[in-house]
């Protein structure tokens, strides 16, 4: 386990260095500091401020009403919490679509406010400029394809993307276009293992971090709620839990009501 005098800060080069090397990429969610803490310790080496938070720590039904405020406040804790990661704060519904201006003022919230050291989107060739508008102002971008959650609804709910040919083209394409305006790394999100592959393959430089699409990403996700069993309302199939810490903590808060109501 690292220590904090042991360990150096992740930065992009870094990053970049362990694609070049074939060395996979650790990323994990997370929204609080204690968290943040555990996950800086164990050697992740970079988390996401997930808009998920809205389902996972707000529990709203979808993504859609997490606001910036929600995001800077729990990115803020997860900074304090990881000093050493590569933090990435996810752009929350709204906060980007709407014009390349609403894009740069929200992302630069994220790093002026929280010490986020990039912004995630959604979106393919229709965010390009505003991926590119963003990075002209000195922000790395991180892209996000395949199941994107602010557009599940068009998607057809939370289920593998890019099953037929034109629509593994698509992402295959997009993965490009976000290269070509500026984003240093792509999210694939639920995509066919060999879509992710031809993606790798075909990023040069550029990182290419899967969550439930393969081993052939230079790097993996997964949401920290998912692989601990603490969403009480579904469990991904894709998502390998690690312990089932949702159980340990409902056992111990009913011993404690029963040690409490039993005069212990």
């Amino acid at each position: 386990m690292s220590t904090d005098t042991e360990r150096k800060k992740v930065s992009l080069p870094a990053l970049y260095r362990m694609k070049a090397d074939g060395r996979p990429i650790v990323m994990l969610t997370c929204y609080d500091y204690p968290t943040a803490h555990f996950q800086d310790q164990a050697g992740v080496d970079m988390i996401l401020v997930g808009d998920s938070l809205g389902m996972t720590m707000l529990g709203y039904e979808t993504t859609l009403p997490v606001t910036m405020d929600d995001m800077i406040r729990h990115a803020q804790a997860v900074r304090r919490g990881a000093p050493h990661v590569w933090l990435v704060g996810d752009m929350p519904y709204m906060s980007y679509q709407p014009s390349t201006e609403a894009a740069i003022r929200n992302a630069g919230r994220f790093m002026a406010e929280a010490g986020c050291d990039a912004v995630k989107l959604e979106g393919g060739r229709e965010m390009a400029d505003r991926v590119a508008a963003i990075v002209a102002s000195g922000i790395p971008v991180m892209g996000h394809l395949g199941l994107t959650p602010q557009s599940a609804g068009a998607l057809g709910g939370f289920r593998l993307q890019g099953k037929d040919a034109h629509k593994a083209k698509r992402i295959i394409d997009d993965v490009a276009i976000l290269i070509d305006a500026g984003a240093f790394a792509v999210l694939l999100e639920l995509v066919p293992e060999q879509v992710c592959r031809i993606a790798a393959e075909r990023s040069k430089e550029a990182i290419i971090i899967g969550l439930g699409s393969g081993p052939a990403a230079d790097g993996q996700l997964l949401i920290y709620h998912d692989m601990f069993g603490l969403y009480p309302h579904f469990r991904p199939r894709m998502a390998k839990m690690y312990a089932d810490a949702g159980k340990i903590i409902l056992d111990g808060i009913r011993q404690y009501r029963a040690e409490v109501t039993d005069g212990e």
